[in-house]
């Protein structure tokens, strides 16, 4: 995978994309649902900015069913997964970050229950 350093940080100046990779880092997996929710936005927008980082080579999805799972795309750059590591490090406890995790933790029903399965 070659992402160019431009792409990359094209991508993540967006907030929207840049919050979806940081609870992708803290969390692992998660699914559009849970995005959605610690987000509070809408499933089109979040599956439109999740196609970004897929489409870059940023994000590796899994489907299962219905629904849809994305993580840090394994092959990232490790420079690039370095970025991503520092900055939910540095900013995590930070708004809007922190408001995600918190959001993401009070979410009922989440994949391993009712939610995507």
């Amino acid at each position: 995978m070659d992402i160019q350093p431009s792409q990359f940080f094209q991508l993540l100046s967006d907030e929207t994309r840049l919050r979806c990779l940081l609870l992708m880092q803290r969390e692992g997996e998660l699914c559009v649902c849970e995005l959605t929710h610690a987000l509070g936005a809408i499933q089109p927008k979040i599956s439109r900015h999740l196609a970004a980082l897929r489409d870059a080579g940023v994000v590796a999805d899994r489907r299962r069913g219905q629904w849809v799972f994305y993580r840090i795309h394994p092959d990232l750059p490790e420079w690039a997964r370095q970025v991503i590591r520092i900055t939910a490090a540095e900013a995590g406890e930070r708004p809007p970050f922190r408001e995600d995790r918190a959001a993401l933790a009070k979410m009922p029903n989440r994949p391993d229950t009712s939610c995507c399965s």
